[in-house]
């Protein structure tokens, strides 16, 4: 997925904002390419894991569909821990195996990690995101 560097930011902010909370949200785009980041909150409110809140993940859908655009992928934080899926995070996409599913690690919050996967039947594969 090609992404701004711009929309990392504003995902990399949302977490650091959300913290000492998980964070969480969708990325919409067209071809491989990401246009929007839209937060969602975290009905969890937890440090150790995320849940879109129902409303709050359907307008974001609706805001992607409207524009014309599509679900690239969902996005959320690790608060302690590195930028690679969790057993939770692997069980959660099984909803959505057709997005990528980007980490913002803020493990060590003065130089936050982005990272992209592909969390498909129960796998691990790495996303390539590439940041212009």
């Amino acid at each position: 997925m090609r992404i701004a560097q711009a929309l990392i930011d504003e995902m990399v902010a949302h977490a650091l904002a959300d913290l000492p909370n998980e964070c969480c949200g969708m990325v919409g785009g067209g071809d491989g390419e990401a246009s929007v980041v839209i937060p969602v909150a975290n009905a969890a409110a937890s440090p150790l894991r995320f849940e879109m809140d129902p409303q709050g993940q359907y307008d974001a859908l609706m805001a992607i569909e409207r524009d014309g655009k599509e679900l690239l992928a969902i996005y959320h934080s690790h608060t302690k821990s590195a930028a690679y899926p969790s057993q939770t995070d692997v069980n959660q996409a099984v909803n959505w195996p057709d997005a990528i599913w980007v980490i913002v690690s803020l493990e060590d919050q003065d130089a936050p990690d982005v990272k992209g996967y592909w969390l498909k039947d129960l796998e691990i594969a790495d996303a390539e995101l590439v940041v212009e």
